[in-house]
């Protein structure tokens, strides 16, 4: 697959910014279309949201089964065995859809890129390797893949990126302790990281997106 299907909105003519959302496993990227009216970003101009459908790959714990994923869920113990082909493959892509908002006149330090469960390993995944200073990373409800090569493969330019992340500590998909091992291996490598929890399970909730609202923000007026 050369690139990405991607929904898209824009709250007015001329983006000042982009904001990229990337769905979760057996997903698309209708499920978070609802941030284009929840998050209040007018005070930033308008803003371009993209929505992108990962590739259709079999998933080894669900069978094999046929299903949008960003990377192949190989056990139920996500660090264990990894997927690092998959990973690679779907950061190109990833990368590939930043370099496109380039080209559409957009900065790279007004490109925020973000996700949910798989989304948001693929945020990290991407955004702490990405060769150009982006706005900031938000992940909803997940982890930091390949952390042990995370140190050596992460670019310059985004060593001191603002990372969001926020978790439901009832969350039986990604554990609340497999969040904040990312969450700590993240600050020990120098990264400042927005750190919430929420008494929910794998989901989002209404007072996270008014942090992440705020914290949206806060790193696109800079």
């Amino acid at each position: 697959m050369s690139s990405l299907e991607v929904l898209e909105y824009e709250t007015g003519p001329d983006p000042v910014a982009s904001l990229i959302v990337l769905h979760g496993l057996g997903a698309s990227g209708h499920d978070f279309e609802s941030f284009v009216e929840e998050l209040k970003l007018e005070a930033i101009g308008p803003v371009r949201f993209l929505f992108p459908n990962a590739p259709q790959i079999p998933v080894t714990v669900n069978g094999g089964y046929v299903m949008p994923a960003w990377y192949d869920i190989l056990v139920t113990d996500l660090v264990r065995r990894e997927d690092e082909g998959g990973l690679r493959q779907s950061r190109t892509l990833i990368d590939a859809l930043i370099q496109r908002e380039r080209e559409r006149g957009i900065a790279a330090n007004r490109i925020v890129l973000s996700g949910f469960s798989q989304g948001a390993a693929m945020t990290l995944m991407t955004g702490l390797r990405h060769p150009e200073r982006l706005a900031g990373l938000a992940g909803m409800s997940g982890y930091l893949p390949l952390a042990a090569t995370t140190a050596a493969e992460r670019s310059d330019a985004n060593r001191d990126v603002p990372i969001f992340l926020a978790h439901g500590l009832h969350d039986p998909v990604v554990a609340i302790g497999r969040a904040e091992a990312s969450r700590d291996a993240l600050v020990a490598l120098g990264h400042h990281v927005e750190w919430h929890t929420y008494p929910m399970p794998h989901s989002v909730c209404p007072e996270e997106v008014r942090h992440l609202n705020r914290w949206l923000l806060d790193v696109l007026a800079r």
